[in-house]
């Protein structure tokens, strides 16, 4: 897919490429169609949109969402532009991991609820001890619909075995790794003209 594709973006560097890029051409934007249609609406960008999802940020319940606003007055929420509207929409500010970090940090507010992969959480409590960090649940609230089962396949024992053992590989071939590199550089390099602007993660 890198190597189909004319830019790589992250949810931390899409501003400043997308402010590079001239307001009439239009946009195929893949594969997370939630995080494409934020920034079609945030920036007012014609862009085609992937019909693509986290299954994490997709199972965020807004019923649970506003259960817990209520629960929890005055508490802002993070959420990361891979949300669905219906949880953007509630949201206090959208940002991508490392700005949501900063939001934990800066932010005033002693309580703050994270719609955004779980995991995150933890590195919240280092940065700001002291603060509550209430992650929304997925689904009735009572599944774990909100932890990636994929990115849970993933252990220090098995990452140990593959460097140990080089097992398992994937081979590509010069080439496909050469026309996938491309756009990856063209990102580094239009992210880095604007270094300090490109975070997607602003209140709302």
């Amino acid at each position: 897919m890198k190597a189909l594709s004319d830019i790589i973006v992250t949810s931390s560097s899409a501003e400043a490429i997308l402010d590079q890029i001239p307001r009439d051409q239009k946009i195929i934007f893949g594969p997370d169609r939630h995080l494409g249609g934020y920034l079609a609406r945030r920036f007012d960008r014609d862009m085609l949109l992937w019909p693509g999802i986290c299954i994490v940020h997709q199972a965020f319940s807004e019923t649970e969402l506003l259960r817990l606003k209520a629960q929890y007055p005055g508490a802002p929420v993070a959420a990361h532009p891979e949300c669905p509207p219906h949880i953007i929409d509630h949201s206090d500010m959208v940002g991508s991991t490392s700005a949501i970090l900063k939001f934990a940090t800066d932010s005033p507010a002693q309580i703050i609820l994270v719609a955004t992969e779980p995991h995150i959480i933890h590195q919240m409590e280092k940065a700001a001890p002291g603060k509550t960090f209430i992650g929304v649940p997925g689904g009735d609230g009572n599944c774990n619909c909100n932890m990636c089962p994929y990115m849970a396949l993933n252990t220090l024992e098995k990452l140990y075995i593959a460097l140990r053992d080089l097992e398992p590989r994937i081979e590509l071939s010069p080439e496909l790794m050469d026309r996938a590199r491309v756009p990856l550089e063209r990102m580094l390099e239009m992210a880095g003209r604007t270094v300090g602007h490109g975070d997607v993660g602003r209140p709302r």
